[in-house]
């Protein structure tokens, strides 16, 4: 059955399997390389704008292994129609660039929630410098801080975690080719978790994006980059609209 998926989908699962069997059984460090870190981080390298989409949570952390199965499980279901809709070749930059979308509406938000901690920082006379050093995977030095009241304490905590967590996952990728399914094929229906009754992915997709909205402004969303689904919801949107009109006049 698995031969019978198109080859650019294939070959992504495939990829990001042994991206997630190398990271969590051979060489765990990868999670250091290729996760999608702030970027103004220490840790941030440019790569991993393309590779932190090739990374899934830890097997022991998190939602584990739930992360990667339901990620490919999703792609799985659409991206074969899709493939074969619109090519190898746009299937390829509509993955891609949502991806990337996801990745810049995700960290867009970040940025204005570390420019608000390094306000209140500096606000309490407070040099960042110092959280920024610590904060390097692997620091091993003094990890006293300057901070001496509560609220200075609590901000340092918070720009240190920022800089310090990354990004991983396909979901901003896979949520632009449900975006683009959406946009291709409005009217077909799908059954999601919860609901048993299949319905139109025209009504889903919107619900699910307001959801991710809320979530990711609010900070209610826990762990999960729910403002990197929306940007490559958004990308995956404009790409399928823009291909739409010429879609049968080139495939």
């Amino acid at each position: 059955m698995f031969n019978n998926i198109p080859p650019v989908t294939r070959n992504i699962i495939i990829i990001n399997v042994i991206v997630y069997v190398i990271s969590n059984f051979l060489y765990p460090q990868l999670y250091t390389l290729l996760s999608g870190f702030y970027p103004f981080s220490p840790n941030f390298k440019s790569w991993q704008i393309i590779t932190h989409m090739f990374m899934h949570a830890r097997m022991d952390e998190g939602i584990g292994i739930m992360h990667i199965l339901f990620n490919m499980l999703t792609l799985w279901s659409f991206g074969p129609i899709l493939e074969q809709s619109l090519g190898e070749k746009k299937y390829l930059i509509l993955y891609f660039a949502s991806g990337l979308g996801a990745f810049f509406l995700f960290n867009l938000w970040n940025f204005v929630e570390v420019q608000q901690i390094i306000s209140g920082l500096e606000s309490l006379g407070l040099n960042t410098s110092e959280i920024y050093s610590k904060a390097v995977i692997g620091y091993s030095g003094n990890m006293n801080i300057s901070a001496t009241t509560p609220e200075g304490r609590e901000l340092s905590q918070q720009l240190y975690d920022a800089l310090r967590t990354p990004m991983v996952g396909a979901s901003g990728a896979i949520f632009g080719v449900v975006a683009a399914f959406a946009t291709l094929y409005p009217d077909a229906k799908i059954a999601i978790m919860f609901i048993p009754i299949p319905m139109k992915v025209k009504y889903v997709l919107p619900i699910v994006v307001i959801i991710s909205i809320w979530l990711g402004v609010s900070g209610d969303g826990g762990s999960i980059a729910h403002l990197a689904h929306v940007g490559g919801a958004l990308v995956g949107f404009l790409l399928a609209r823009s291909w739409r009109k010429h879609l049968y006049r080139f495939n």
